[in-house]
């Protein structure tokens, strides 16, 4: 079974980053890797990005045909997507267990959801 794993970033987590050392970051960064790492070799990693500062969001519409672009962020909430995880493992609980190893899940939000295939939304 796909789960992504959602790591959100927060105020609070943005500004403990920027207060962080180079090499703390480096040591922080290597958790990443490491997780990344061990993922591959199990072959339950199908893909891990970060992204890019939510400033650099273009939200994209379309009305009436016309394709409508704003610059971001547009989220209210004080989370902001700020990477995921693609996996591929078989169960939801092996899903937690990894998104448990996400630094982000010490002081951020980190959540699990099942990838649903299309043919399953056809019903």
């Amino acid at each position: 079974m796909k789960y992504v794993i959602l790591i959100y970033g927060n105020p609070a987590s943005r500004e403990l980053w920027s207060r962080l050392t180079p090499e703390q970051r480096r040591e922080g960064l290597a958790d990443y890797a490491a997780l990344d790492a061990d993922l591959a070799a199990s072959g339950e990693m199908i893909v891990s990005e970060a992204l890019a500062d939510p400033a650099k969001t273009t939200r994209v519409t379309v009305r009436e045909g016309t394709t409508l672009t704003s610059d971001g962020p547009f989220a209210e909430a004080k989370e902001l997507l700020a990477g995921f995880f693609l996996v591929d493992c078989e169960s939801t609980e092996r899903a937690v267990e990894i998104a448990a190893r996400v630094p982000e899940a010490a002081f951020g939000l980190v959540e699990v959801r099942p990838v649903v295939e299309l043919d399953e939304l056809a019903g």
